[in-house]
């Protein structure tokens, strides 16, 4: 274990090590051999290599002082640990000789894996009763150790080929925009399969791919109310007691029910749901953070933009901000733009921060996929009302390049009409009224046009349409600018 020096004792040198990962995990050992040994020589560098295996070792072992029974823990967490530290000890106690209180303690780790359908646990804890049962002779023992062993490993083969196909389905799905496509016609095929097994061993280790699996269906192929009929069917089912209430975490589908509600655009009866079901989440986790991008959208969605700029503080506040990933931290960063692009009181953005947040964000890449035309957008209409023609025009080139590459099919009509949209306020020479007027028949077609599944999908901040009316606006409010303009310089 690491020793935590007392208030005003010496700090010990792993302690001082620590300190220093923690204010900066990508520090050099040459840079760490300086501050602690004030020398770069390689005996300093050999001594912070040791230092830190020293550290690593000691900072595993308060791995088994971690409290797992924090209910805002997933909901498996600590009964599987239970099984886990049983298992543990019995393997102990039986490598020690010791044989009077591990066929109870056996027993024990036995009963709460099955309670839970921990099944390798399970089988761990039946595999050493058998053990024992051959040494002590117990025939009775030996063959209901079988038994169990043999029940066991059936179930255990069927939960394995379900949890390949999961992963096999989750792997293809993360690789790109072309390998969901393929697995979106793979996708009834798997789940025919997983509802076999599922009928075959009725586990919990079956139902949770075959769950998840349903989920992702929907969200391929866009039918967001069936993401929201199938969560509550799920939560119905766990009411009523057929669900193990040791595996079944609400958190999960509480999720996919709130961003069934966004993409649906079921707007107010999410919002009515979203901060009860927040409150679900740890405020440590990554899942805290990922629901909230979802709660932030329906709020911009909604209009509600003080609530949108309530809940980016919240975020901002969370202690824990600094955990989450770049891409999550850039999209937040988006997020912030889009705000202060409609209600700049709420983003907490001075404009100059603003255009510099504005040019930080990357223009598009694999880790933006989803908000690449989000970006592209944000960009333009930030150069259209600095009146920059300059970087406007390059903008319209990059989005004329990008359709022309990646909007290509009709799942993705909707981001071509908007880049149309835009495209429309430079031909027209940026007069508002002859944008409103030549641009009804693309707002109609874009009013028409649902929004499609999360295969081929653009993530809209704020909808293309309320985004068009915010773009006619700020047309007009340039278009009176420039006739004031105009009158004091005739006026002068």
């Amino acid at each position: 274990m690491v020793e935590f020096a007392g208030r005003g004792d010496a700090r010990t040198r792993e302690e001082e090590l620590l300190n220093i990962l923690l204010a900066d995990a990508n520090v050099s050992n040459l840079q760490v051999a300086k501050r602690m040994y004030n020398s770069g020589s390689a005996k300093s560098q050999a001594a912070v290599r040791k230092l830190k295996q020293r550290l690593q070792h000691k900072l595993l072992n308060h791995l088994f002082f971690l409290d797992h029974t924090d209910p805002l823990h997933p909901a498996f967490r600590r009964y599987e640990q239970q099984c886990l530290e049983m298992i543990y000890q019995a393997t102990m106690l039986l490598r020690e000789g010791e044989r009077v209180l591990l066929p109870q303690l056996l027993r024990k780790a036995a009963r709460l894996a099955a309670e839970g359908e921990f099944t390798p646990q399970a089988i761990s804890a039946w595999d050493m009763m058998r053990a024992i049962s051959i040494e002590t002779n117990d025939y009775s023992q030996y063959r209901k150790s079988v038994k169990q062993l043999e029940k066991l490993d059936k179930t255990l083969l069927v939960e394995q080929q379900a949890q390949h196909l999961f992963r096999e389905a989750k792997m293809n799905l993360a690789r790109s925009v072309s390998s969901r496509r393929r697995l979106l016609q793979q996708l009834p095929i798997i789940i025919g399969k997983l509802e076999a097994l599922y009928k075959q061993v009725p586990t919990y280790n079956v139902y949770d791919p075959l769950l998840k699996l349903q989920l992702i269906l929907q969200e391929l192929v866009g039918n967001f109310e069936e993401i929201i009929r199938i969560t509550q069917e799920a939560e119905d089912l766990f009411a009523r007691g057929k669900l193990n209430p040791r595996r079944f975490d609400g958190r999960f589908t509480k999720f996919y029910n709130v961003y069934g509600h966004l993409r649906a655009r079921r707007l107010k009866e999410g919002l009515a749901v979203a901060e009860g079901y927040l409150s679900a989440f740890h405020r440590s986790s990554n899942n805290w953070f990922v629901f909230l991008e979802n709660y932030y959208l329906l709020a911009m969605h909604d209009g509600d933009y003080a609530l949108a700029g309530d809940l980016l503080r919240r975020m901002q506040n969370n202690p824990f901000v600094t955990k989450i990933s770049q891409p999550a931290r850039q999209r937040w960063d988006l997020f912030r733009a889009y705000l202060y692009f409609v209600r700049p009181e709420e983003a907490g953005l001075r404009p100059l921060h603003f255009a510099q947040l504005v040019q930080r964000i990357p223009d598009h890449s694999r880790d933006k996929q989803g908000y690449n035309v989000a970006i592209l957008i944000l960009q333009f209409l930030h150069y259209l009302r600095e009146g920059n023609i300059e970087a406007l025009l390059a903008r319209l080139e990059s989005l004329r390049k990008y359709e022309s590459a990646h909007l290509r099919d009709a799942a993705t009509l909707r981001s071509r009409l908007m880049f149309r949209l835009l495209q429309l306020t430079v031909k027209e020479n940026f007069d508002p009224k002859a944008c409103e007027k030549k641009g009804q028949a693309l707002l109609g077609r874009l009013i028409e046009t649902p929004p499609p599944g999360e295969a081929f999908a653009e993530i809209e901040i704020i909808p293309y349409e309320s985004l068009w009316q915010q773009t006619l606006l700020m047309l007009q409010h340039m278009a009176e600018k420039q006739q004031q303009q105009e009158r004091l310089r005739r006026a002068g």
